[in-house]
């Protein structure tokens, strides 16, 4: 009876499991029956080789990061520091993006390999990348007066030249030392009464000090913003601002306000990077290369359940059964966590479905055994699984340990064949356990005794 109750729930498992794993094909049959019921369709998570998009290898500028003092006494990040922070900068960049699960890692002391899977315009992304935004808020100077005066008669007497607008605009205004670092969080609003779009910012503690200090000192004068070295806001200040929140107003439009607010949000990076190399993934290239990994494993699929069969007959049957449990498992897992599927991932999943096929020859070999020497069905499918099982334990955990360490200590590509030999391991021997134990006891009856040749 508690058999049954397996049974059951293993069936109407597989059924939820085939139609979370393939809503495609579930969504035509409803079609084709005029159902008007439409079961919603999360896609897998590929990689770049199965989806296409670019593979970008970086080269920081760490002639200027050593050990040393800082302007502030502070001792200046380390070369790990600094590549940490272009990673983690970067990784917000390609997610403000929109580049699905991408792959941001350091390759060796200068190097930043990127990876965006299904990005359609390169060079977009990488000047997204590239950037290297310098937010910079400025005061007059104590003698700005004097010196626009000055200006103003050179202008009037025609002598005024570019240099001299661009030695002005130096001296008119100073540094006060708050700037992008400062801020916590920028977003698009707009202007109550112009309608205009502006950039709101949040400010941290420091950058909070900072404001009030200079607003403070500047009542009545204007404190300009400078983005990249060029002034975009120049407001009067009427108040000192002490809550931390500062309004960019430069005449944008919405698209210039959201692009800023984004280049604001994802930060400077610590160090100049520079791109030099550069492989563009076709999406064709991409689908040809999941079409061949797919068939791979459907054939591996086929040639094993014909050996299953052939060898062991009923069991063999049943292993295949279990084997199909198995693969909707592990896809539903692939798309829960989600898992980003690569040709190393799919090589993963392969191998493990060879795994899962392994365990269920341990178990149908001592059946066999014990069916050549005389003893019943029931008692040889109890012994099978009850021998076999240390032999399982023991071939699971190693490859558990062998996918642990490759996925700790290896690169990303690596890291994908360690993820889905690992989660394939778990689950092999799950079904191997359960699920093939459970169909096979279900087929035992007085009939089976009379029918032992179909246990092999």
């Amino acid at each position: 009876m508690k058999n049954s109750y397996f049974l059951i729930i293993i069936l109407v498992a597989s059924i939820f499991l085939f139609v979370f794993v393939w809503p495609q094909a579930v969504n035509k049959i409803f079609k084709y029956l005029n159902i008007e019921i439409s079961v919603p369709e999360k896609q897998f998570s590929l990689g770049l080789d199965l989806l296409g998009g670019a593979h970008l290898l970086y080269e920081a500028d760490l002639s200027q990061v050593k050990k040393g003092s800082g302007t502030l006494g502070e001792e200046t990040p380390s070369v790990a520091d600094a590549m940490a922070g272009i990673r983690d900068v970067i990784e917000r960049r390609v997610n403000f993006f929109g580049v699905s699960e991408p792959v941001v890692q350091v390759s060796g002391e200068n190097r930043l390999i990127i990876e965006l899977a299904g990005i359609t315009d390169v060079n977009q992304a990488i000047q997204m990348i590239g950037e290297t935004p310098f937010l910079e808020f400025k005061e007059e100077a104590p003698n700005a007066q004097e010196l626009v005066k000055e200006f103003q008669k050179k202008i009037d007497s025609g002598e005024a030249t570019e240099m001299d607008s661009y030695l002005l605009d130096q001296q008119v205004y100073l540094s006060t030392g708050l700037n992008g670092k400062h801020i916590k969080r920028a977003q698009v609003v707009f202007d109550q009464q112009t309608g205009q779009p502006q950039v709101s910012l949040q400010l941290n503690d420091e950058g909070s000090q900072l404001f009030a200090d200079i607003t403070k000192r500047n009542v009545g004068k204007t404190v300009a913003i400078y983005l990249d070295g060029l002034p975009i806001s120049a407001p009067v200040v009427q108040t000192e601002i002490t809550g931390g929140q500062a309004v960019i107003s430069g005449g944008f439009t919405p698209q210039e306000a959201k692009l800023l607010a984004t280049r604001l949000n994802s930060g400077a990076l610590p160090v100049p990077i520079s791109i030099i190399s550069q492989q563009t993934v076709g999406a064709s290239l991409g689908a040809d290369s999941l079409a061949k990994s797919l068939k791979a494993g459907l054939f591996g699929l086929v040639f094993v359940g014909i050996f299953m069969v052939f060898f062991y007959r009923l069991p063999g049957i049943v292993s295949i059964i279990a084997l199909g449990v198995y693969t909707l498992i592990v896809l539903a897992v692939y798309k829960l966590m989600p898992v980003t599927l690569t040709l190393a991932g799919i090589a993963g999943f392969i191998l493990t479905l060879g795994m899962a096929v392994d365990a269920n020859v341990l178990i149908f070999a001592r059946m066999k055994e014990e069916l050549a020497s005389g003893k019943s069905v029931s008692f040889s499918v109890r012994e099978g699984f009850n021998r076999a099982w240390l032999s399982i334990r023991d071939s699971h955990v190693t490859t558990l340990l062998s996918a642990f360490v490759l996925y700790a200590f290896t690169t990303s590509i690596v890291r994908g064949f360690a993820l889905t030999l690992g989660i394939g391991a778990v689950i092999s021997l799950f079904t191997a356990t359960f699920v093939t134990r459970t169909l096979l006891t279900a087929l035992v009856s007085k009939w089976s005794e009379n029918k032992k040749w179909l246990f092999g």
